[in-house]
Parts: structure tokens; sequence; C-alpha cells
């Protein structure tokens, strides 16, 4: 028999979610963010389950983006970070690839390269994010250049919003944006999962979801059912062991959990290795036998303890959830200290993958 351990993927929850950010985008047109293998839940099941939905697809890497092409993807593909050696121009033009361009020398490459077809570019905007784009004279300068040079076809603005999940927002970077080409009536790309669920204002002509369209809350006081999200990936295992131990005795590494009563342990197959958080602590939820109850002690590379004291049907084969139907990834994240993207971006390549359409298909 096989580990236990599993990831169920189910693409109708996808396709679900893109359904409500389409309702959200209005006449704005998507691209789906798949990058970081569609935020690890497969980066060619999941964008072929929105092939004939999405409006285009964004990501990081060329190979990625050339694979989409091969797939028999016909949509726009943006790389968000733009190419990153001019040696890589030919094959953007020979798949039609449209790539970010955020400081100068892209648009000298790419002008120099002599490509047989022009290239649809968005220009980065640095509105207040402080990572990559252009300011001032220098994003002038850029987009006078890419609207004149014929090695351009479109040329788009795009911006990232740093606060849009949060307490600043994204108006003062939209006065920014807007202030500094004032006379671009070209298109624009804006809205990240946060701003198309909060402010319509930011939709532009193209809206970049991306956590919401695998089931997660960007925002930490908004649960993702409360917003009609379903969530994608169901991280799954089996309890393999039964410890009972009486109170005073510790569990685990360094003995981090005291019981502080007679205890029954389940120990679940789901370590650091399989992607599971090692920070998570005690208390953090899990579900048993579709119960909830909390991680006990430190999680091991292959293993992880739970508490069954309460939950006397439970034992050896006993289904255990990690995170997903019915225990949100943002509930489990919010205990261990960080965000569901970094759960589902950290799950094992050891870990088995089922992918499935709808109710067990």
């Amino acid at each position: 028999m096989s580990r236990p351990i599993r990831a169920r993927i189910d693409l109708a929850a996808l396709r679900h979610n893109f359904a409500i950010a389409r309702r959200y985008a209005g006449t704005a047109r998507i691209f789906a963010v798949v990058k970081a293998n569609a935020y690890g839940h497969g980066l060619l099941p999941c964008a072929q389950a929105l092939a004939g939905l999405a409006d285009g697809f964004a990501l990081l890497d060329l190979a990625d983006a050339v694979a989409l092409r091969e797939a028999g993807l016909r949509q726009p593909i943006l790389l968000l970070e733009g190419y990153f050696d001019a040696a890589e121009l030919p094959t953007l033009a020979e798949y039609g690839i449209t790539t970010a361009v955020h400081r100068p020398e892209q648009l000298e490459e790419i002008e120099l390269a002599g490509l047989p077809r022009k290239l649809d570019a968005f220009i980065k905007v640095n509105s207040g994010m402080n990572r990559l784009g252009f300011t001032g004279e220098a994003l002038i300068a850029a987009v006078r250049r890419a609207t004149a040079s014929p090695a351009f076809a479109d040329v788009t603005l795009m911006t990232h919003f740093a606060d849009a999940d949060g307490p600043r927002g994204v108006a003062w970077q939209l006065d920014r944006f807007r202030s500094m080409l004032p006379c671009w009536a070209g298109p624009v790309s804006l809205a990240n999962s946060a701003a198309l669920l909060r402010y319509p204002e930011a939709r532009g002509d193209w809206v970049r979801p991306g956590i919401l369209l695998y089931g997660s809350s960007p925002f930490a006081d908004i649960p993702a059912e409360q917003l009609g999200l379903k969530p994608v990936m169901t991280l799954a295992s089996e309890i393999i062991g039964v410890q009972e131990i009486a109170a005073g005795e510790r569990v685990g590494y360094g003995g981090t959990f005291t019981a502080e009563r007679r205890t029954r342990v389940g120990i679940v197959a789901c370590g650091y290795a399989d992607g599971y958080p090692r920070h998570a602590g005690t208390g953090t939820p899990i579900l048993v036998g579709g119960r909830c109850t909390r991680l006990l002690g430190r999680v091991s590379m292959d293993m992880l303890a739970c508490d069954l004291t309460d939950l006397p049907n439970a034992g050896v084969g006993s289904p255990v959830t990690l995170w997903g139907e019915g225990l949100s990834a943002d509930e489990v994240a919010s205990a261990a200290g960080t965000i569901s993207y970094e759960l589902f971006c950290a799950l094992a390549r050891r870990v088995p993958v089922d992918f499935i359409d709808g109710e067990g298909n």
C-alpha cells in the first residue's frame, strides 16, 4: 500500500471561482494568473480547465508559456516579469508571447533583435510598489519609444497594488498612476485579486486574478466562503498510528507539547517534506474524520501529531484533511503564521496529485 497522503485538485471549483472573477471584472478582460505551477495546483490542467473561459494567461517562466502554446492555448500569454535574457526574444516572437517591459534596456534589446514579428508589451509602471517599473520622465520616454517603434505592436500600461488587501487601499496608487501619464488613452492592466473584489474603479482593461481562482481569500478579515469561493486543492492523508500518553508527557522533537491530561495522540502521514509548514504549532486546526481537532507539538519531516482525545472513534485509517474541503487553507495558514499562497506553492513533488472535475470524476 502506498503512503496515504494525496492532494486533490477540483477543476470544477477552479471554474466556479473564475466565474466569480468574471462577475466582478465586468467588461474588463481577464488574465488568469497561473504562475508558480498555477500556485502549486498544476499549470497545464488548470490552464486547460480555463481555456474556454480566460481571455489570457499570466505567468513568469518562458518555458511555461511555451508549454501552454504547445498544448494548444491561443489566448494572449503575458510574462509578468518580462524576459530575463535577450536571447529569449526569438522564442517570444515565435510563440507570440507578450512581455512586460520594466527597464529601458529592454526597449533597446527588442528593437535591435530584428524579430520577424512585432511584440505586444505591457509597460510596467512603478506607482508605489517599488519593485519593478518606470517612474517620472523615464516612464514618459519609455511609452513614447514603445508606441513609436516598429518593433512593438500593442502597448498596455500595467501596475501592481501594494495594499489592495489592506488599510491603505489603492486610491493613492491609482492617483499616482494617472498623474504620471494623464493623456494616456490606451489600455491599462491594474487589478489583482484583492483590487478586483474590493475596488471596481481599479478594473482597467485587463484584470489579473490569482489567489481567488484557487479558492482562497486575499483578505485576512473576509473568509473565502463569504466571497463564494470554493477550495480547489485538498491535501488529505490518514492516521497511521495512535499513542496514549499520560499528563506531563511530551510529544515530538523538542517536546514542545506537554499533555495536561491523559491524551490520545494520532500520528498523520504528512510532514514538512510534503509541504506542510514546519512552523505550524500546537493548535493549528486539522480535520480527522470530518471533525476539527488540533495539531500537537512540532511537525516532523514525514509525520505530524494531532489530538484524538475527544474523538473516540478515530484511529488508524481515519481520514485526515490538512486543508481544503471542510477546512480552509486560509485558516490553517493563519494559525501557522503564513498565507495560503505559501501552503499551495510548497506542495512537494512527492505528494501524488489527483485531478477531478466535479464530484469524484
